[in-house]
């Protein structure tokens, strides 16, 4: 005998199998300062399969905002007040909509051709995906001896403290699923976000993923990162979160 199922039934379960199938949105957050001539660079890298950008300009004084706009209309453009990379990533995370978030740099060194990888990765399971210059496949033409050697001694260090297998521990090209940004509660402003982040992560319990990345140089103008402010910055931020407790049980 042939089984009946009430239509409203049958809607509800072709409802259901579409979420189910359907793929996760993502969003972009681009934090900027000055990168009117680095923004036609990046934003035209970024695929087609991209649902949103974000873009969190630090009070520009240059035309990254105007650039933004014609370039990519539809992007969302925020105007963050306080200083830093942190709080710019902050807002911009908290404001974007996608069901995956990755964070991407301004400056021409991030190539959105990387975008597929950090996507393909939470959706084979990880929580959490950081950029590495460092692993297998991946490398840098911007990197000095000093810098490498002051990444090294972070990984060095987390992974002392911390327990976690990092390859890199300063880059920036990173992604999150969105019902994870909680679990990570991002409360610093400064270039050490990128670090607390990945400690956060790991002390989270996050499925965490490295993917291989090539940063090449800055285009145009120059960067906003100085090397002995912002490592000891970092390792303050290493010192109090290993001081700290963490009072967000595993996944």
């Amino acid at each position: 005998m042939e089984r009946i199922i009430p239509a409203g039934l049958n809607a509800l379960a072709e409802s259901v199998s579409a979420e189910c199938c359907a793929e996760p949105t993502v969003s972009v957050v681009i934090p900027t300062l000055n990168e009117a001539g680095n923004l036609a660079f990046v934003l035209n890298t970024i695929p087609s399969w991209v649902n949103e950008i974000v873009v969190v300009d630090g009070r520009s004084t240059d035309d990254s905002v105007r650039v933004a706009k014609v370039l990519r209309p539809n992007a969302r453009i925020i105007h963050e007040p306080r200083r830093g990379k942190g709080a710019a990533l902050r807002t911009g995370l908290g404001a974007a909509s996608g069901d995956i978030r990755i964070i991407m740099d301004g400056d021409g060194s991030m190539d959105g051709a990387d975008l597929q990888a950090f996507r393909d990765a939470i959706i084979s399971g990880a929580d959490y995906v950081k950029g590495s210059r460092f692993c297998a496949d991946g490398g840098s033409a911007d990197i000095t001896p000093l810098r490498r050697f002051g990444d090294w001694g972070i990984c060095f260090l987390i992974r002392t403290l911390f327990g976690v297998k990092y390859t890199d521990g300063t880059y920036g090209f990173k992604a999150v699923r969105a019902d994870c940004l909680d679990r990570i509660r991002i409360d610093t402003d400064g270039f050490e976000v990128e670090l607390l982040i990945d400690i956060r992560a790991h002390r989270a319990g996050l499925r965490t993923v490295e993917v291989a990345c090539f940063e090449t140089h800055r285009i145009h103008g120059n960067s906003n990162l100085h090397a002995l402010r912002d490592g000891l910055r970092c390792l303050r931020i290493i010192v109090r979160e290993r001081l700290r407790g963490y009072d967000v049980a595993p996944i």
